[in-house]
Order: structure tokens, then sequence, then C-alpha cells
């Protein structure tokens, strides 16, 4: 089974603010930049290629706290997977949309893949340092905002050994941000 990651940090490396903000996200670059040829930077393309997504619980807490309309849902009817020992029970306004589970990755992994699963969205800093230690992650796009946070949740915790990235192609977008994808060598 494949698994992506397909995420925005700041241009120092951090997915969120020391509280968790991603707000910064939508501030952040030139807020007049003609994006009418690619406005989400490629995230639906992306979504339109996985068929399941993984994620960690706070990613599942920001995603919850945002109380996005169905309208407003970015991963349509895509199974999601959200990995916590410490919460079992979804918030209420996503527990239609997620499945909670404490288990083993490479389990799930494996059950997905038996499934007939076969590409999926791993989002969440812990989710995908543990993903990568476990040597699972296969490619990673990752989107450059043009602010310094100087502090705050890092895209990457603890890796076990240096991870080499390969093939990488950049594309620079107008509003300043800039989009890096690499293939994974373990």
């Amino acid at each position: 089974m494949k698994c992506s990651v397909f995420i925005a940090t700041s241009a120092d490396g951090y997915i969120a603010t020391s509280e968790g903000a991603v707000d910064w996200l939508h501030t952040s670059g030139n807020q007049d930049a003609d994006m009418s040829a690619n406005p989400d930077m490629g995230f639906h393309h992306f979504i339109a290629s996985v068929d399941c997504m993984i994620m960690g619980r706070k990613c599942m807490q920001t995603l919850a706290d945002f109380n996005l309309a169905p309208e407003q849902w970015p991963y349509g009817d895509i199974k999601i997977y959200v990995l916590s020992h410490s919460v079992s029970v979804a918030p209420e306004n996503l527990r239609n949309k997620v499945e909670m589970y404490s288990g083993d990755i490479l389990a799930l992994i494996n059950k997905l893949a038996s499934d007939g699963y076969q590409h999926a969205y791993i989002d969440g800093g812990k989710t995908i340092t543990a993903f990568i230690n476990q040597q699972l992650i296969n490619e990673m796009i990752i989107t450059k905002a043009p602010i310094i946070l100087g502090e705050g949740i890092p895209l990457f915790g603890k890796i076990e050994k240096p991870i080499k990235l390969l093939e990488a192609n950049a594309t620079a977008f107008p509003n300043d941000f800039i989009q890096i994808k690499y293939s994974v060598s373990y």
C-alpha cells in the first residue's frame, strides 16, 4: 500500500504554533496573487488519488475545531482512521466521518491493504514521524508557507535514522508558497 504525506509548514518547518493554531496558513504569502490556475496548490488533485486517510488525534481535534459545514468537508467520502491511545470517541461533529484506532500501525496498514485500499494519506506530525520510523511513507509533498514562526509544533519528531529524500520536484506558486514533492528512500 502506498502511503503519502501532503502537508504545509512554515518556512522554518513548523506545522502549527505552540498552541496548535494554523491560522497563519491563511494569512501568509501574497494575498493578492492570482491563484486561479491552482487555487488549492494541488490538494484536490492529491485527495482524488487517495482512498483512505490516517491522521493523529491532534490533527483530528484541529479539524473538529474548524466545525466545517458538510459542503466544506475536504476529504469527500474517503475512509479516515484517527490514531489515539488516549481518546476512544471522536468529537460529535466528526463521529460519522472518522473511526478511532488504537492498535499497531503496521496491522492497520495490512488491514487496509487486505480490504482493497491502495493509497493512504498520512497526516499529523507525530503520525508522520511514526510512519517514517516504520519505513511506511513512500512520498512526501511539503508546502512551505512564506512565514517564520520561530517556534511551534515541528513537522518531524525524533527520526530513528537519516532518511533520504529523492526525485525532488519543486513548484513555486504566485502567492510565494513553495511546494516540494519527494520520493522517500529507506
